[in-house]
């Protein structure tokens, strides 16, 4: 059966650049499954700057912040443009990924799929964004997650955490909730037999993210020196930021930026990639990092923060390792050391990874899930 679906977003999924490429991931995935109208994007430009300038006034004011993202007043804004955009159409399906602010007040009798990886309460206190927040955008926050989430046929999350709070804080029901991780959002990807999984004279250390301070950078760098202080053959790779000036005499390895809506920064992001060993994300706010997925396709194992949803794509000694939030650099250079001196080990950890990537952290089986539920 091919079914008829409306993807109800802000974002235009075809922009691989927006929630990690995910959007555009799951466009393509529903593209398999039927066809696919985009309904937006939208963005109610003026109210959100106007909440924007307020925001900045009550963090000078009274040190407090306004989530405008999760306010009813652009909420009801984008409920008016979708209602419009719904009007008289048949659609077996609305998918609405990272959407609970579209979706709030939409009218409609066509069942909604909400696809999340936090909730509002779930990411409250936890992000910067969600924290000191004001008494009423917190209400209006959760009071938005709640309509969207009663308002969903079914509720698709990435992992465990995120499930949880959809069940506890909203109160769904567990058989509306279905985990599903997601998938690697490279174009261009390697089949197995590309992979030469030997054991390395020299081993790669790699970092991924916009940004620094917030992705842990500075343990990842504190990983790599523990290690090269040890007389250990490193190299410290970092993609997508540029680390503290401080760093500027050390001899790591920074490529600012790759644009991945580009065949050629597909081609660099699969080179650079095929060349790493480990991946280091000490993470200080993740729902689900896409970057395991990617890491797992190239038989790279992550040594990543046990925090927010990162269980959901990082499977403790399958893929990599979950080391504890509060861990330095000490107990990542511990795991590394010790593969570095038994690679016999680091090689099965790899073809685990890889096996991992091509069995769950995938796109293809996220559509076989999907399909299952719809059907």
């Amino acid at each position: 059966m091919k079914y008829k679906f409306a993807y109800l977003s802000a974002e235009n999924p075809n922009n691989k650049k927006v929630w990690s490429g995910t959007h555009f991931s799951i466009y393509k995935a529903l593209k398999k499954l039927g066809s696919v109208d985009i309904l937006g994007p939208y963005e109610p430009k003026k109210t959100i700057f106007l909440l924007r300038v307020l925001n900045q006034i009550f963090l000078k004011l009274f040190g407090k912040r306004i989530s405008y993202r999760h306010s009813k007043l652009v909420s009801k804004q984008y409920a008016q443009f979708f209602n419009k955009k719904l009007k008289d159409s048949a659609y077996d399906f609305i998918i609405a990924p990272a959407a609970s602010c579209e979706i709030a007040y939409v009218e409609t009798r066509v069942p909604i799929i909400y696809i999340t990886d936090g909730t509002f309460a779930g990411c409250l206190g936890y992000h910067k964004s969600l924290s000191n927040l004001t008494r009423k955008s917190i209400l209006e926050g959760n009071a938005i997650e709640g309509l969207a989430i009663a308002k969903s046929k079914y509720v698709i999350v990435s992992s465990e955490w995120a499930k949880n709070s959809v069940i506890k804080d909203y109160h769904k029901d567990p058989q509306q909730v279905k985990t599903i991780p997601y998938g690697a959002n490279f174009e261009q990807l390697p089949e197995r037999r590309e992979l030469n999984f030997e054991i390395p004279t020299v081993w790669n250390l790699f970092f991924v993210g916009v940004y620094w301070e917030s992705k842990g950078g500075d343990i990842a760098f504190k990983t790599y020196k523990i290690l090269k202080d040890k007389g250990y053959p490193v190299e410290f790779t970092v993609l997508g930021c540029v680390p503290p000036a401080a760093l500027n005499n050390e001899k790591i390895n920074v490529i600012p930026f790759i644009d991945k809506n580009s065949d050629v920064g597909q081609e660099q992001m699969k080179r650079i990639y095929t060349e790493q060993h480990f991946l280091i994300l000490p993470t200080r706010f993740d729902c689900t990092p896409i970057v395991i997925n990617e890491a797992s396709a190239f038989g790279i194992p992550s040594l990543i923060a046990e925090s927010g949803g990162v269980a959901g794509h990082l499977k403790d000694g399958e893929n990599g390792f979950l080391l504890p939030y509060n861990d330095q650099g000490k107990g990542y250079a511990g795991k590394i050391e010790n593969l570095i001196l038994k690679p016999e080990i680091y090689i099965e950890l790899r073809n685990r990874t890889r096996q991992l990537y091509e069995e769950q952290l995938n796109w293809d089986h996220w559509a076989q899930e999907f399909s299952k539920l719809i059907s």
